[in-house]
C-alpha cells in the first residue's frame, strides 16, 4: 500500500507508478484511436455523409447512455470499495484481538513462565502470518468455483493453516486448565478472542471466494466496449478528427474506472493498492512480543 500526501496534487498528476492503469490501457487506448481515426476517415472523406446524416442523432443516445454506464460504474467502485474496507476493517479487528489475547495472557501467567510466554508469542505472531499466505493463494480464490481447478486437486489433502494454528493454540489453553495454570473463569476469558481469530479468518475467505457476479461484471465490461465503439459515428461531424482523442480520453476514463474496481475487490493479493497484510503481521508480531516478552 502506497502512503501519500492528498494535499500534493502537483506531485499527484505527473506521478505514474507500476499500478496506474494507463500504462496498462495504453495499446487498446492506441488501438481505438486508429480505429475511431478510420471512421472519422470514412464518414468525413469517403463517404461524405454530410451535417445532414442521422448518424449526427447518436450523440443524443451517447448522452443518455453515458449517465447510466456512469451510474453502473459508481456502483461498481462503490462495491469493491466496499470489500476493500471490510478487509481492512477485519484484519483491524485481527490486530485487536491479538493484542487483547496477549495482555490477558501477561495478566494470567507468571513472569518467570518464560516457555509458555515463548510459546504464545510464536503461536499468536504465526496466525496472522498463515493467514495472510492462505489468502494470497490461487486456491482459495477458486475454492467456491463450479469448475473443476487441478491446484485444488493437488491441495485437498492440505490441512487448513489458520485452522492448524488456531487448534494448537487451543489445545495448549486446555492444557494450561488441566495442569491448573488457569482458572475457568480465565478460559472463559481468552475464549473471546480466540473465537475471534477464526471470525476474521472466515469473513475474509468469503471476500476473497466470492467475487462481484461474473454476468455483472462481464455485462459492464460488455457496455464500455459498444459505448466506446459507437462514440466515433456520432461525433465524426461535430469534432473532425478531434473526436479521436477523445474517444482515447473516454475510454481510459471509462476503462480505468473498472480496473481500479477489479483491484480492490479483492484486497488481499499483496499489490500495491491492496491492504498491508504482510506489514500489519509484522506489526503484530512486535507487539506481541513487547507484551509477552519484554
Amino acid at each position: 500500500m502506497i502512503a501519500y500526501n492528498p494535499k500534493d496534487w502537483f506531485k499527484l498528476l505527473f506521478n505514474f507508478h507500476k499500478a496506474d492503469t494507463f500504462k496498462k490501457l495504453l495499446p487498446l487506448m492506441v488501438l481505438i484511436g486508429l480505429y475511431a481515426c478510420v471512421i472519422a476517415f470514412l464518414e468525413i472523406s469517403v463517404f461524405k455523409f454530410g451535417e445532414a446524416s442521422k448518424l449526427k442523432n447518436l450523440t443524443n443516445l451517447h448522452t443518455l447512455l453515458g449517465f447510466v454506464l456512469s451510474m453502473l460504474l459508481v456502483f461498481r467502485t462503490n462495491t469493491a470499495y466496499d470489500r476493500w474496507w471490510e478487509g481492512r476493517k477485519l484484519w483491524g479487528t485481527l490486530v485487536n484481538s491479538s493484542r487483547n489475547f496477549a495482555l490477558k495472557l501477561n495478566a494470567i501467567l507468571k513472569p518467570e513462565d518464560k516457555a509458555n510466554r515463548d510459546f504464545f508469542t510464536k503461536a499468536i505472531s504465526s496466525y496472522a502470518s498463515v493467514l495472510t499466505k492462505t489468502l494470497a493463494q490461487e486456491s482459495t480464490r477458486l475454492l467456491l468455483d463450479e469448475m473443476d481447478h487441478p491446484e485444488l486437486k493437488l491441495n485437498a489433502n492440505i490441512s487448513h493453516h489458520p485452522n492448524r494454528v488456531a487448534s494448537i493454540i487451543y489445545n495448549k489453553i486446555y492444557s494450561l486448565k488441566k495442569e491448573q495454570l488457569i482458572s475457568n473463569e480465565e478460559l472463559l476469558f481468552l475464549n473471546t478472542e480466540l473465537q475471534t481469530f477464526t471470525d476474521v479468518c472466515g469473513g475474509c475467505e468469503r471476500i476473497k471466494n466470492t467475487p462481484i457476479p461474473f454476468s455483472y461484471s462481464l455485462f459492464i465490461k460488455k457496455f464500455i466496449f459498444f459505448y466506446v465503439m459507437t462514440i466515433p459515428f456520432g461525433y465524426a461531424f461535430n469534432l473532425g478528427y478531434w473526436m479521436v482523442p477523445f474517444v482515447m480520453f473516454v475510454f481510459y476514463v471509462l476503462a480505468s474506472l473498472e480496473l481500479i474496481a477489479e483491484e480492490i475487490e479483492d484486497p488481499f493479493n499483496n499489490d500495491i493498492n491492496d491492504i498491508p497484510t504482510l506489514k500489519i503481521s509484522e506489526n503484530i508480531k512486535y507487539n506481541i512480543t513487547e507484551i509477552l516478552t519484554k
